[in-house]
């Protein structure tokens, strides 16, 4: 079997002391003030023994893994899988890596995510957590490893949240609908006790009730996304008096819904208007370009990084709230009677 190459390998070929192959190895040769030329020369040594760092060796020796675990509600969502992506790619930035989870929305899967992590004894966690879990939460808060919250919060639960305000993106939405001249607003949102989308359906109820309009609430279960979705429209728009809009609370209700509002040859937006919570590259490929609530994907993702790597380095310390603006995408789904 051959001998797996150690730093004092790369030493001796590169003529430097394994303290030095150490610094340029794990990046930090700035700090040792080792030349350009020296770090490339080290690397490509390196490189060419195949070595591979043993990090469980490092872990041991620094108390630190530099792992960031990540556990997201539905991989399959683009909306999380952008989520994922911007952390992984600030992580790396950070020097950090990421072990990446997906709960699927159910309750058990995720506390057997956060215990499998815990055991990989990673530095800290984001979490994106799922309906129910405020239990787990709170559990986690009684162990050393830091961890964030994104997307996803519990306002009574005192821990560092990155997320939006979800109340007046709703609002806001509803109250262009208002001004382009509908006056029957259908929404359909999740049957859920998640605290984002009730905030969605709060800020619908009160844009409604400021502008003397009645609420045509209408509700999912994301276990049966698709025939509810599709009862809901046929609700929305039956009676003397049907809806001439429909807000979609997340993109995957829209997306099921739109499939249903082709089927019945229901034209955008002269006889229903739509707007969604959250894009959809689909938005784009409709044939009536799509009105949506852009989140700031990018900027949440950063911030939770931000947030979670001063808690790994400071240790203890005050919870962090942090809100970010999103954008109201105007398109043609929505455009005025």
């Amino acid at each position: 079997m051959k001998k797996k190459t150690s730093l004092k390998d790369i030493a001796l070929e590169a003529g430097v002391s394994t303290a030095l192959v150490s610094y340029v190895l794990t990046n930090k040769e700035e700090k040792a003030r080792v030349g350009q030329e020296m770090a490339k020369k080290i690397r490509k040594i390196a490189q060419k023994l195949n070595y591979q760092p043993n990090h469980i060796a490092r872990s041991l020796k620094s108390g630190r893994s530099d792992t960031i675990g990540l556990i997201v509600a539905d991989i399959s969502n683009p909306f999380f899988g952008n989520i994922a992506r911007t952390i992984e790619d600030e992580a790396k930035r950070n020097n950090y890596t990421v072990i990446f989870g997906s709960s699927d929305e159910n309750l058990d899967k995720s506390g057997d995510l956060i215990n499998v992590l815990l055991n990989r004894q990673v530095d800290g966690l984001i979490l994106i957590p799922t309906e129910g879990s405020e239990q787990q939460i709170k559990q986690l808060r009684k162990q050393p490893v830091p961890f964030v919250l994104i997307d996803r919060y519990f306002p009574q639960i005192p821990v560092s949240q990155i997320g939006i305000n979800n109340f007046q993106a709703s609002y806001n939405a509803i109250t262009h609908l208002v001004k382009t001249g509908h006056q029957r607003i259908g929404m359909i949102a999740y049957k859920t006790a998640l605290f984002h989308i009730n905030e969605r359906k709060r800020g619908y109820t009160e844009a409604l009730a400021d502008n003397k309009q009645a609420s045509m609430m209408k509700l999912a279960r994301y276990s049966h996304i698709r025939e509810e979705t599709r009862q809901a429209i046929d609700e929305l728009l039956q009676g003397r008096k049907p809806a001439d809009a429909v807000f979609f609370a997340t993109n995957s209700l829209a997306i099921e819904g739109l499939k249903y509002i082709n089927e019945l040859g229901i034209k955008v937006p002269e006889e229903l208007a739509v707007v969604s919570f959250d894009e959809s590259e689909a938005f784009d490929l409709y044939y009536s370009p799509i009105t949506f609530i852009r989140q700031p994907i990018l900027e949440m993702g950063n911030a939770a990084v931000r947030v979670l790597l001063e808690h790994i380095k400071n240790g203890e310390k005050k919870p962090e709230n942090i809100c970010i603006d999103t954008e109201l995408v105007i398109r043609q789904s929505s455009s005025r009677r």
